[in-house]
């Protein structure tokens, strides 16, 4: 199945499923939602299969694929996947269906049509797959900001308060950074000889100058997509107003774009400026951490806390990035893998429990727990996972992150282990103004609130549950795949890991 065209495929049948859906009648509500499961557990056994057909010592680019679009500009539809890629490709696989089953009875609340909120998230997928899978800059750009206006629909026509000045914050927040990149793509194209090919590119030489106003023209694009400090701010009005499952595929996915789009990019293609740079990307990334962990300490709204909590998660992934170790950029894609399972899982249980109390203000919860024991567990272990408790997955690339940035920059990882800290108290202090002590005497009169997680609900946690467990013991397979791709990247920026030391003194030098 090698020759498979397994990119193009998995990036055109989602917006096929999702013109499908919108054309069903309104009146078929049920229909829509049970054709835009089926085609997205469709994609999902399409990318187990481009999975399990990934070589692990092959090439670092496999399924590619190259067809015309634009020659006189020397555009292409170029697909291609190193394990980074497919990595993230696999987690769109897994949380789409999750999402949909999730979203089961959004649309109906918001009172608009439900084909086209099922529509919008099928054209999310190939949007996000699209992103991923691209080996020509001009096609990523456009799967870049394309990506936006799916996002912006669902949090603009099916969110909750203050929709519509989130949209709006995120589309005009994720729009300058587009700018910013477009700025650099054509100035790209310019130095490099009028191509838009990734592997052409890469070996292009480019002044000192020059090489650095273009890494910062894309920099800036992938910090406000990440989102990094002090370009954050977005976040948490999106995630606040986004529906549940639009949330957790804003957090989950559409986030990882930018640190995505750092490795992909940035490094490789200016090695010196980001060398130059990664002094002050670790600052921005410690104080993410440390000033993102704090504001969640103190929100008092739920999906607003998870979304802070995600921007400190970011901060983490970012020095995992700019340490320029193996074992920290390693750490980092696996942590983008694990953010998005556990923060996306958290999302959900969140939106659950929303739902069924009807607001989102911590304080109007209280002793849920005793109504909702189950649900209460599930957002218990969302929150454990979340703040990387040893034995879940993210425990593993926090680890790995921290380890490889302390061979290399020992204050930095220090800073950021404080983060850790933070992360106990705010997860800790919401799950127990949430679910425990004393139960609030309004949660009894809520009929919502006296109904468990039904089986539809323990369908959508039960994978990620299963995965944050299996991950957190034994991530060999996802780090076999991401080993190659980490090392091609640091080779690209003319970094090798320092040796190993034995009572102080480097193997090296012994």
């Amino acid at each position: 199945m090698s020759n498979f065209p397994f990119l193009s495929v998995l990036t055109v049948a989602p917006l096929v499923g999702a013109l499908v859906v919108v054309l069903l009648p309104r009146s078929r509500p049920v229909l829509a939602k049970q054709v835009a499961l089926g085609w997205s557990l469709l994609v999902l056994a399409l990318s187990v299969a481009m999975w399990v057909t990934f070589q692990v010592d092959g090439d670092r680019f496999q399924f590619r694929e190259s067809y015309p679009w634009i020659p006189n500009w020397g555009v292409n539809f170029t697909f291609a996947a190193d394990g980074i890629a497919l990595v993230m490709l696999m987690l769109i696989a897994i949380l789409v269906p999750l999402v949909i089953l999730a979203s089961w009875h959004d649309a109906e609340t918001s009172k608009r049509s439900v084909p086209v909120y099922f529509a919008l998230l099928l054209v999310l997928e190939t949007t996000m797959i699209g992103v991923f899978a691209a080996a020509d800059i001009f096609l990523f750009y456009v799967f870049f900001e394309v990506m936006l206006v799916p996002m912006y629909f669902l949090i603009g026509s099916y969110g909750g308060h203050q929709r519509q000045y989130a949209a709006v914050k995120f589309f005009l927040y994720s729009l300058v950074g587009g700018l910013f990149m477009l700025a650099a793509v054509i100035g790209l194209w310019v130095v490099g000889g009028k191509t838009f090919d990734w592997v052409a590119l890469s070996q292009v030489d480019i002044t000192t100058g020059t090489e650095r106003w273009l890494f910062l023209g894309f920099f800036v694009a992938f910090a406000i997509k990440a989102p990094f400090f002090p370009f954050h701010t977005w976040l948490p009005d999106a995630g606040g107003a986004a529906p549940a499952g639009a949330a957790a595929l804003l957090v989950g996915v559409l986030d990882k774009v930018g640190t995505f789009g750092i490795l992909r990019y940035c490094l490789p293609l200016f090695p010196e400026a980001a060398k130059w740079f990664a002094p002050y990307a670790l600052a921005l990334g410690v104080i993410g951490i440390i000033y993102a962990a704090l504001l969640a300490v103190g929100q008092n709204d739920l999906k607003r806390l998870v979304s802070y909590t995600s921007i400190a998660h970011f901060g983490f992934i970012g020095v995992g990035i700019f340490a320029f170790t193996t074992q920290a950029g390693t750490g980092a894609v696996l942590y983008m893998l694990n953010h998005g399972l556990a923060t996306g899982l958290l999302f959900l249980v969140v939106g659950m429990l929303v739902a069924r109390r009807g607001s989102a203000l911590i304080s109007d919860f209280g002793g849920a727990g005793k109504l909702v024991p189950v649900l209460a567990g599930v957002l218990f272990f969302a929150g454990l996972a979340s703040l990387a408790l040893p034995g879940t997955a993210p425990f593993v690339s926090e680890f790995l992150v921290l380890i490889g940035t302390f061979t290399v920059n020992k204050p930095v990882a220090v800073i950021a282990t404080l983060g850790i800290i933070l992360a106990a108290a705010y997860v800790l202090w919401m799950v127990q103004r949430t679910t425990q002590g004393t139960l609030n005497p309004a949660l009894t009169e809520i009929e919502g609130m006296r109904k468990d997680l039904n089986l539809r609900e323990k369908v959508v946690v039960a994978p990620l549950i299963v995965l944050i467990i299996v991950l957190g013991f034994y991530p060999k397979p996802v780090t076999d795949v991401i080993n190659p791709a980490v090392q091609a990247t640091m080779t690209d920026i003319g970094r090798t890991d320092p040796a190993p030391t034995v009572g102080g003194v480097q193997e090296a030098s012994r």
